[in-house]
């Protein structure tokens, strides 16, 4: 009887996240975000190009981890304009990631995907990627299923309403 209850317990918490559409990405606040700028003022007047670099790549995650869209569109502007003079590996699949994960919160999920994937050719067993990957795809997953269930339920209402105009006639 326990492990039934276990086993119901667990379909009924899996629902439940999924129609929640809660991901396990974290949320950056305003203070860091200022905080992040101000260490970007800071490091201009310093003369250290990779404190510099550091920094940057610092605020642009504060900027897309944001929960105000502003912040999230300027670090993809952000990212995307240093991708191409960007040569270390390592440091492209920063900023990919990166990308990924603002477009992510702009609910833009197939160039999410397309850049999580992009990530995942330079680290393929990179987690923090292959767990946004898994949120990309529930994300689409769910979106596909309300969308199903909006149409069947459009489909449903017309159908009804024919009946019921047809039955009226008679």
């Amino acid at each position: 009887m326990a492990k039934l209850e276990a086993k119901l317990g667990m379909i009924v918490d899996s629902v439940g996240q999924f129609f929640s559409g809660k991901d396990h990405l974290p949320y950056c606040d305003s203070d860091i975000v200022a905080g992040c700028e101000k260490e970007v003022l800071e490091a201009e007047k310093l003369s250290s190009d990779e404190y510099m670099q550091d920094s940057l790549l610092r605020l642009t995650w504060a900027l897309v981890h944001s929960k105000h869209p502003q912040d999230v569109h300027r670090g993809i502007a952000m990212l995307e304009a240093s991708l191409p003079s960007t040569k270390d590996p390592l440091q492209q699949r920063e900023k990919l990631y990166l990308l990924a994960v603002g477009y992510f919160r702009n609910g833009d999920y197939s160039r999410s995907r397309d850049l999580v994937d992009r990530c995942l050719t330079i680290a393929p067993d990179w987690r923090q990627a292959v767990t946004l990957k898994k949120a990309i795809e529930d994300k689409i997953t769910k979106d596909g299923v309300i969308g199903l269930g909006i149409a069947a339920t459009a489909v449903g209402l017309i159908a009804g309403g024919i009946a019921a105009a047809v039955s009226r006639r008679k």
